[in-house]
């Protein structure tokens, strides 16, 4: 049968990688897997981006101005107070992020090395995550942005460099990249996800599964000493007291970068980490 054109439709079958049936299809699960190890690295390894230090926590947290505008409208009755007040306090960690990321790109930027060191990454969605992108966008470094894809929620963070926004489909995938590069990860609060993410990487680094030296900052003493009570858990004998020395603990936005420095001189500058 011939097309309106006139012309017999082609017989010749797509090539197997160039097939979207095929490649959307479950015989090709491992081949989509590989393509999000690949991807990622060859951009890391375009931009000679060695390693990251990666901030995590909740996509609800407002920023200040946004909060700001959640309590404006709520005074003139068109929003729920409770909401807006409770977006304006948690606000501060927003800001906290954003500072952090701030002043750990420009530390980064100053090492003189011929590599990237030390990018900052986050999850690519809003709250915590925008904040850090934002951040590190203010003192003029390169970003990076692990979004996945989700079918109800659609977002923009602007602050992640356009050339180091990763898109994935598998979480396990983006967890990978969120641990194999880090030297550092800094936890805000957060809900399923940012415990989710804590989690695992406190127990790859209690099981030697992640044998580099990797500081993990819980940052809001208010937040996470209510979330986690870790001295339940050594009471119940479910974990050592010496798994407290897995983390650190502080609301300091100083403390917090003096930690991270000390740890990265010390520990990371001759240990790159995304070069296989």
């Amino acid at each position: 049968m011939n097309d309106e054109s006139g012309e017999k439709p082609s017989t010749i079958p797509p090539k197997a990688y160039e097939n979207p049936d095929f490649l959307h299809s479950r015989d090709a699960r491992a081949i989509r897997i590989l393509a999000e190890y690949q991807e990622p690295l060859s951009r890391f390894e375009h931009y000679d981006i060695d390693d990251t230090i990666v901030f995590m926590g909740s996509a609800r947290i407002k920023s200040p101005e946004d909060a700001a505008t959640m309590v404006a409208a709520a005074e003139r009755g068109e929003g729920d107070k409770q909401a807006a007040a409770r977006a304006e306090r948690m606000s501060i960690y927003y800001e906290a992020a954003r500072g952090l990321a701030f002043r750990l790109t420009e530390w980064s930027k100053g090492l003189g090395e011929d590599k990237r060191r030390f990018v900052v990454c986050t999850g690519g969605g809003p709250g915590i995550m925008e904040a850090a992108n934002r951040g590190a966008s203010e003192a003029k470094g390169m970003n990076i942005g692990l979004t996945i894809s989700l079918p109800f929620e659609k977002f923009e963070n602007p602050y992640v460099s356009r050339e180091l926004n990763v898109m994935f489909h598998y979480f396990f995938m983006r967890k990978f990249w969120f641990t194999y590069p880090a030297k550092a990860v800094v936890l805000f609060p957060g809900g399923f996800g940012t415990l989710d993410e804590l989690f695992e990487i406190l127990t790859l680094v209690q099981t030697q599964k992640i044998k580099k030296r990797l500081p993990v900052v819980l940052f809001g003493h208010e937040f996470w000493d209510r979330v986690i009570d870790m001295d339940a858990l050594i009471e119940f004998g479910t974990i050592s007291p010496d798994d407290i020395d897995l983390f650190y603990r502080t609301d300091s936005i100083d403390d917090a970068y003096d930690h991270i420095t000390r740890e990265l001189t010390a520990h990371g500058l001759d240990e790159p980490g995304v070069a296989l």
